[in-house]
């Protein structure tokens, strides 16, 4: 069997996250990549200068035309920006059941808001309940729970289990905007919470990092793998790819991982 995944998300034109991130990492992890298209964003390294949200209509048949005919094995959901972008993903896959891991982007790493505001209820009560796996960072976390950023362990296994009460099978936040010696990611199922550490790595070229992420635990799911395993190996692979990050000359801002490190170097 072929392991395949789908990519829900925006399209990034300068190629570090969004869509082009989701597809290069499947390809970078032998998995066979699809892709639904939500929105179209005028965006390079330096910041986020348009966006331009696709119609409910052309989203719809996007899913439909894949999940009839392609035999995907997992779903990875990124940038879905307004109501009905929302209510329309989780129409359909309501219909389309599959393994969904939820990265809830709500602001790119330059800054700029990806998510309106009016669109952060939606998000909760429609799309987190048909979520395998949650993928809130730092931020993202406390704002889906209205609570401060967690400044340590406790409080985000307290905002895990705040976040579970939304349906979500599971939530892994993750611990990249935190100051501690290690980027530590931690994921509560309800019953059991576990630890995944990593080097805190000192680079600015970090744009697209919950993109990979997520889109390689999703990558995991479509081989398989259970959700633990997948999640290690997506966090090692990250890893991976921010460490070659420097060797890539791509923009004058917050440059891109390397999602490519293990076949050619810059």
């Amino acid at each position: 069997m072929t392991a395949i995944a789908l990519t829900i998300a925006g399209s990034d034109s300068g190629g570090g996250a969004g869509i082009q991130a989701d597809l290069k990492t499947f390809s970078a992890l032998g998995v066979y990549g699809t892709s639904v298209l939500t929105a179209i964003t005028a965006q390079n390294t330096r910041g986020v200068t348009a966006i331009e949200n696709l119609s409910p209509g052309i989203i719809r048949a996007q899913i439909d035309a894949v999940l009839s005919d392609i035999a995907v094995g997992a779903i990875k959901i990124g940038m879905v920006s307004t109501v009905e972008t929302i209510n329309t993903i989780a129409e359909a896959l309501n219909r389309w059941q599959r393994k969904v891991v939820l990265d809830p982007v709500m602001v790119a790493t330059s800054g700029d808001s990806l998510l309106q505001p009016e669109a952060i209820e939606a998000l909760r009560t429609q799309l987190l309940p048909l979520a395998l796996v949650l993928t809130p960072n730092l931020p993202e976390a406390a704002l889906l729970t209205g609570t401060d950023i967690a400044e340590d362990e406790q409080a985000m296994a307290r905002q895990a289990e705040l976040l579970l009460k939304f349906g979500p099978k599971a939530v892994l936040i993750k611990g990249g905007h935190g100051n501690s010696a290690l980027s530590t990611d931690l994921l509560f199922d309800g019953s059991s919470l576990q630890r995944f550490d990593g080097p805190r790595l000192s680079t600015t070229h970090d744009h697209g990092t919950g993109c990979t992420l997520a889109a390689a635990i999703a990558s995991g799911l479509a081989k398989g793998h259970d959700l633990p395993t997948a999640i290690g190996a997506a966090k090692d692979y990250l890893t991976a790819a921010m460490a070659a990050a420097d060797t890539l000359k791509v923009g004058q801002g917050r440059g891109p991982v390397h999602h490519f490190h293990h076949w050619w170097a810059a």
